[in-house]
């Protein structure tokens, strides 16, 4: 199928061909894999994006000569989900895996030459394949370091399926087994704000004790860190769109969907400008606002929950000096507002000099402070951070500003994450805010358009791909 050659707004009056025929709303990750999943399993389906582009928010944009994405986006090796989706769309190569778990931690409230700490695992069965790292962390003290070991243990105990653990926060959960704020902002915090979008304090204990069990206490190799080496519109739009085609999904973009109504028939409605399609079955993939919108009545037992859902903002601040400064791929920091700094010049395209974007979550207090404002603020503290900043010019200075990033992680928001199934045959529901057991990452999205897709099948008679749900046998 060509894309881009039809007006704005209307869908190509394409003939239909007979079969089970699934309508999936939203392009982005749990999207594009519902619509794969259904397609590998010989459903036709129909993909709709209201935007001019596929990704949801995991996409990539032009400023100049510049290919921006709009966030740093990274996986691990226990994300089994956004691993299939890789290979799936054949860009595995472009988004390669750390062969070990190494994380530079700079502190820049340490005299110069004793700021670099390093997180690291060795080839030992865990949890002694971070022992030796942890021994050497030199931001924690040794009684710190002890205490730390001894948390871990105690979170590995948890049990995941305990729905009491929803109820609790994290913080106090780590108070109350011996951690020091000093703890929990050079190491639980490091990990947690990072991949939660929220402080220990903020977080369900639920999904924190989820994402250490999983990423540090599972598997020696479960936290070896991933991140494109290519724009993420080149996985998520271009190969994505490229996959679609090839299972032939038909796929629109900028076809905003105007309702999703039950026909009586025991099929789905769904309008958008020019053309209403029918289907026998329909996914919803879109963010949990515009999912109360378009659920029909009924279709939840309270859908007022969904509302209740929050979303948390993620600010990025790119930098662009006229020389290298940054020598690693990436590294943390502590002692500075400064959270994550990501190596970005190979990426984007740039030939001369070095891009570096600053990763800032839990950015509620600064989603919405002018550029010139951030520009004062950061610009400093990277110098601090880096010295060979001080002596570099600064080409350009941009941010980019999710202010939904994520759903918030807060207790309690494990009861209002609904899953795949609706109370109406033949709709179900896709996002990383559904009832994935994840927090709002890349993978809980792809999770969410497997569930969404098996749901379905199972609906439509058909089975499921088994190449595909691979991935819950492998997590």
């Amino acid at each position: 199928m060509t894309h881009g050659t039809r007006p704005e707004g209307a869908l190509a009056n394409e003939p239909v061909p007979a079969g089970r025929h699934a309508v999936v709303v939203g392009g982005g990750l749990a999207g594009v894999t519902a619509a794969l999943a259904l397609a590998d399993a010989g459903v036709r389906v129909t993909l709709l994006e209201g935007r001019p582009r596929l990704g949801g928010l995991a996409f990539s944009f032009r400023r100049g000569d510049l290919t921006v994405d709009n966030g740093q986006h990274v996986y691990l090796r226990c994300c089994t989900a956004y691993r299939w989706f890789l290979d799936r769309i054949g860009g595995a190569e472009l988004a390669p895996l750390q062969d070990r778990l190494d994380v530079p931690v700079v502190d820049v409230a340490r005299p110069e030459g004793r700021r670099l700490g390093r997180l690291r695992r060795d080839a030992l069965p865990v949890p002694l394949h971070l022992g030796r790292s942890l021994a050497a962390y030199p931001h924690l003290s040794l009684a710190e370091r002890a205490a730390v070991g001894r948390a871990a243990l105690a979170l590995k105990g948890l049990d995941l399926a305990d729905p009491a653990l929803d109820d609790q926060n994290f913080g106090d959960w780590l108070a109350a087994h011996g951690q020091s704020a000093r703890a929990v902002e050079a190491l639980w915090d490091l990990v947690g704000v990072a991949t939660l979008n929220a402080v220990a304090g903020d977080a369900s204990l639920s999904l924190a004790a989820m994402v250490f069990k999983t990423g540090l206490l599972s598997d020696p190799g479960a936290a070896d860190i991933g991140w494109a080496h290519v724009p993420l519109g080149e996985l998520h739009d271009r190969l994505a769109r490229k996959a679609l085609d090839s299972a032939g999904v038909r796929t629109e973009v900028r076809a905003r969907v105007a309702s999703v109504r039950a026909d009586g028939d025991g099929g789905w409605s769904v309008r958008v400008p020019g053309e209403t399609l029918s289907a026998d079955a329909v996914v919803l993939a879109v963010p949990q606002r515009e999912a109360y919108e378009l659920l029909p009545a009924g279709a939840l037992d309270a859908p007022e929950r969904l509302l209740g859902i929050d979303t948390a903002p993620i600010l990025n601040v790119h930098v662009v000096y006229d020389r290298k400064v940054l020598a690693r791929p990436f590294l943390a920091a502590l002692g500075t507002p400064v959270q994550w700094v990501f190596d970005r010049t190979a990426a984007s395209g740039l030939t001369e000099g070095q891009y570096l974007a600053v990763s800032q979550s839990v950015a509620q207090d600064e989603i919405d402070e002018p550029v010139a404002v951030l520009r004062e603020r950061y610009l400093p503290e990277l110098e601090r951070l880096l010295p060979r900043t001080r002596g570099a010019r600064v080409k350009d200075f941009f941010v980019t500003r999710e202010r939904a990033a994520t759903f918030v992680p807060a207790p309690g928001v494990g009861r209002l994450r609904p899953g795949a199934r609706t109370k109406a045959p033949g709709l179900y529901l896709a996002g990383a805010w559904t009832a994935t057991g994840w927090p709002a990452t890349m993978e809980g999205a792809v999770r969410s358009g497997v569930g969404a897709a098996d749901a379905a099948l199972g609906a439509l008679g058909r089975p499921r791909p088994r190449h595909l749900f691979a991935i819950e046998e492998a997590a």
